[in-house]
């Protein structure tokens, strides 16, 4: 079971909220939402049990609806880009390492629907998978499998998350829709000017001052601190 394996890593269940949700994903710098090669290490095993398996009356205390302010602090990326195209977070420090690794790989490069897609999003600076079925004219298998393969190059990331109220009561069942967006927009932003013409807050870049290959060493390297039993097999596995 996903909730003994935790023991293993010696990471405790302790998200119980939207709060320790975001605060474990600063810890750490980057984790998967799931379970994965690597016992423990996921957002899915450090959650009190209770929550994980909350019911429908109680939506709003899962994980599954705390993902939604921690995206929307616009300090964490959001996506299906680790394990394969499976879903994860991680802190701007670390998906900028990600981002120079993934980048640099030829398994990555872009196809021409994917260039399309990117040329929307220069112009229009989000996009929907609705929108992604309009513009290419795909059912929504292909284009759910076309921005994952997206957010796998480290090109797109999860925007924003709304929640979907239905109904005459207008209900929230769980149903959300999310909209996707360049990294660079969401994260890369300048100092703001202060009094005296000091920088009112730091300028925030995914830049890297070292190689791709150094990136990855350093994801490995990282993760093998947070999970000491990890071998570099099972790292590389979860980083896809």
């Amino acid at each position: 079971m996903s909730f003994d394996r935790k023991k293993e890593a010696g990471l405790p269940a302790t998200v119980v909220s939207a709060e320790t949700m975001l605060g474990a994903i600063e810890t750490l710098g980057i984790v998967p939402f799931f379970e994965n090669p690597i016992p423990g290490f996921s957002i899915e095993e450090m959650t009190a049990r209770d929550y994980w398996f909350n019911t429908q009356e109680n939506l709003s205390r899962t994980p599954w609806d705390w993902k939604i302010p921690v995206v929307q602090s616009g300090d964490v990326a959001y996506g299906k880009f680790l394990w394969g195209g499976k879903a994860a977070f991680a802190t701007v420090e670390w998906y900028a390492e990600l981002l120079n690794w993934r980048r640099s790989l030829e398994k990555y490069r872009s196809t021409a629907e994917q260039e399309q897609v990117m040329e929307y999003l220069a112009e229009h600076g989000s996009i929907s998978i609705k929108e992604i079925r309009a513009l290419l004219g795909v059912k929504k298998s292909a284009a759910d499998a076309l921005m994952t393969r997206l957010q796998m190059q480290c090109r797109v990331v999860t925007g924003d998350i709304a929640r979907v109220y239905r109904g005459p009561d207008l209900h929230y069942n769980g149903w959300q829709v999310s909209s996707f967006c360049t990294p660079e927009s969401l994260f890369c932003v300048d100092a703001i000017p202060g009094p005296g013409g000091f920088p009112f807050g730091e300028a925030r870049t995914l830049d890297v001052n070292h190689s791709p290959a150094e990136s990855l060493e350093r994801l490995v390297e990282h993760i093998r601190e947070i999970v000491p039993g990890a071998t570099d097999k099972q790292i590389l596995k979860m980083l896809g």
